[in-house]
């Protein structure tokens, strides 16, 4: 037997396209909602100035299983000089639970994450949709720009975050990567209005987005609140939109409605379903000018499915190292 194959962020980075993350998160959340997957909810240890979540997974059908380790620590980048997120992901072969591969994990989850959005725009957005607003410009922003391009038609896009050089830093770089306008806005309100798909990436434990500013036909991806007492939307605005999750026990916990369901004043009957269920017909999408929100807390399930599919071309490519633990 071969040992456990270890792979490095700059030996995965050229080995997908976020198109086919996209796909690859499209497959998990389909194998999710047809009860194809053995995935308790993410475990979380809290720390005086971050948290580390565990996050393991089984995908019955492909026999594909492993385990994701991820912390996310604010303070990382100023007082230590590394990221904020950073994780692991160990794949294991279901039928010995032999380690098959250990791989950086964090860009996986800027990736996944980003490709999540991308899902939920193409089965909830207006299919017309052109126009985007992005809050907070830093490294998840970026992933979600990209998986947005690969399912919307972006004539312009508009940024904000509390930091001026960082927000025109992004429009910049991504005016040029792109090729379409992305605009530096002095705030939220800027960024939002009359936008037709809006993201929002930031850690706030205060709504950013007030009802008043979306307008009837506007698609948010909810996708900073992931852990309890954040919350980036104010509340007026989940209760007048229709709500799309990636899993209840998780959303509930530490999504963008955990604030709201705390206080019980949002309920799971007002969920209108889980993304999976709009991607098999089980539920509807977007119906006529409704705002749509899709509120997206990560589930082991893309990254085990993301993390397989590299490993396949890893193994293919012979990239990577081969180390035996059990030396």
């Amino acid at each position: 037997m071969s040992g456990t194959l270890l792979l490095k962020q700059s030996e995965i980075k050229n080995l997908i396209t976020m198109k086919e993350v996209v796909s690859a998160v499209e497959t998990a959340f389909k194998a999710f909602a047809q009860r194809d997957v053995q995935m308790p909810p993410k475990d979380y240890l809290f720390f005086h100035e971050g948290d580390l979540r565990i996050m393991p997974c089984y995908v019955r059908s492909t026999e594909e299983a492993g385990v994701k380790c991820v912390n996310v620590h604010p303070k990382n980048p100023q007082n230590h000089n590394i990221p904020t997120v950073m994780a692991i992901i160990e794949l294991i072969n279901p039928e010995t639970g032999f380690p098959m591969a250990v791989m950086d994990g964090t860009w996986v989850t800027d990736m996944r994450t980003g490709a999540a959005a991308g899902v939920a725009t193409k089965y909830l957005a207006r299919p017309d949709s052109e126009t985007l607003g992005i809050i907070g410009a830093g490294k998840q922003a970026c992933a979600q720009l990209m998986a947005l391009n690969e399912v919307m038609n972006i004539k312009k896009a508009r940024v904000y975050c509390r930091t001026c050089s960082t927000r025109t830093n992004f429009a910049k770089t991504a005016s040029e990567l792109y090729g379409f306008d992305v605009e530096a806005v002095d705030s939220v309100e800027d960024a939002v209005r009359d936008a037709d798909v809006v993201v929002t990436t930031t850690p706030s434990r205060k709504p950013v987005i007030k009802a008043e500013w979306i307008s009837p036909g506007t698609h948010i991806n909810a996708m900073g609140a992931d852990a309890p007492t954040k919350q980036e939307l104010e509340t007026r605005l989940l209760l007048n939109s229709k709500i799309v999750i990636d899993s209840w026990d998780q959303a509930s916990h530490s999504g963008e409605i955990n604030v709201p369901v705390s206080q019980k004043v949002l309920k799971q009957k007002d969920i209108h379903a889980k993304i999976g269920e709009v991607i098999i017909g089980k539920k509807s999408g977007r119906e006529d000018n409704e705002i749509t929100i899709f509120d997206s807390t990560g589930l082991a399930v893309q990254d085990v499915v993301t993390a397989g599919m590299i490993y396949k071309r890893a193994k293919e490519q012979n990239i990577g190292t081969d180390f035996n633990f059990m030396e």
